[in-house]
């Protein structure tokens, strides 16, 4: 998967900048209780589902250390980004808004892009099967967030090739065009 010209995204870049002003930079370093307290975040695991209240998240202690550490992730998101009880106060499409926010924050909180960029290159791989038992090695991911992540990644790269297709189109047709 050759990624020099890899695009991120503004919430990529975000999780980026959040994971270097906490001086992680490596997968070993993705830890819940660590970044946590990096943060000034209470975490809680008890026999109840995961959820946030105030700067406190409850996980599941129920769950495997790969779904801890997704759903650590999402509950972030909700303390990071959003405000207030969201059951009590919100619209059902902005609460469902907030879910898919939330679940896709988790996806490039667990799998950091600019990880997964060097990840990808070191071992040289090239498809996402081959990826994926690495992926969830490395991230402590279950296969579902490794798959995700990898399709997203994937899908950037294509967009980034038909961009720079069209930007050459676009030159073709109008050589004075400034781009």
């Amino acid at each position: 998967m050759y990624h020099s010209n890899y695009h991120s995204t503004l919430l990529e870049d975000t999780i980026e900048k959040i994971y270097f002003i906490l001086n992680i930079y490596h997968p070993y370093q993705l830890d819940i209780l660590e970044i946590a307290d990096l943060m000034n975040i209470n975490v809680h695991f008890i026999e109840i589902s995961s959820r946030t209240y105030k700067n406190e998240i409850i996980i599941d202690s129920r769950l495997s250390y790969e779904e801890q550490w997704e759903d650590f992730a999402h509950e972030l998101c909700h303390i990071l980004f959003h405000y207030g009880n969201q059951i009590l106060h919100l619209n059902s499409l902005y609460l469902v808004y907030q879910e898919w926010k939330a679940n896709n924050f988790a996806l490039h909180f667990c799998v950091p892009t600019f990880m997964l960029k060097e990840t990808l290159f070191i071992h040289n791989i090239k498809n996402i099967p081959e990826a994926i038992p690495l992926i969830k090695s490395y991230y402590n991911v279950t296969d579902e967030i490794a798959i995700k992540k990898l399709i997203h990644f994937r899908n950037q790269l294509q967009m980034t090739k038909i961009q720079e297709q069209l930007n050459k189109l676009n030159k073709l047709k109008n050589p004075y065009q400034k781009i």
